[in-house]
């Protein structure tokens, strides 16, 4: 993306992430699966920019006020994704509660592996889209 600079408007910029984005494989996917903490955590598998840190727990705000037994459902269920596709779940966390992220964790456990992570590259991509609009705003 930086050989393709400047961009002469928010929608160009987001038009090529996408672009570069779905060219990539799924080992690319998952790469950029492990710079995110776990839905309910502070702490990602791999090391993240101080904006990337404030961005993760700005969209996971949902979580901090849910009970207890939320949150614990909320790490069950997150062991039980990476047990079962072998990396994190990815969600969208901006204006979700920790009930509707739990939810949709538990839905999509029922999906299969191939289904599974086209649906977390859809939702990295939508972070994806959300940073970039912060980064220019």
């Amino acid at each position: 993306m930086a050989k393709r600079r400047p961009f002469a408007e928010l929608g160009d910029l987001i038009a090529e992430s996408d672009r570069i984005w779905w060219s990539l494989n799924k080992e690319d996917w998952l790469e950029a699966f492990r710079s995110h903490p776990k839905i309910g955590e502070k702490k990602a598998e791999k090391t993240q920019s101080a904006d990337a840190k404030a961005w993760s727990e700005q969209e996971q705000s949902g979580t901090r006020e849910s009970p207890d037994e939320t949150m614990t459902a909320l790490a069950a269920a997150n062991e039980a994704y990476a047990n079962r596709f072998g990396y994190i779940f990815i969600i969208c966390a901006t204006g979700k509660t920790a009930d509707e992220m739990l939810a949709s964790l538990q839905e999509r456990l029922r999906h299969s592996p191939d289904e599974e992570v086209r649906i977390a590259a859809e939702e990295q991509n939508k972070i994806t889209k959300l940073r970039l609009g912060k980064l220019i705003n």
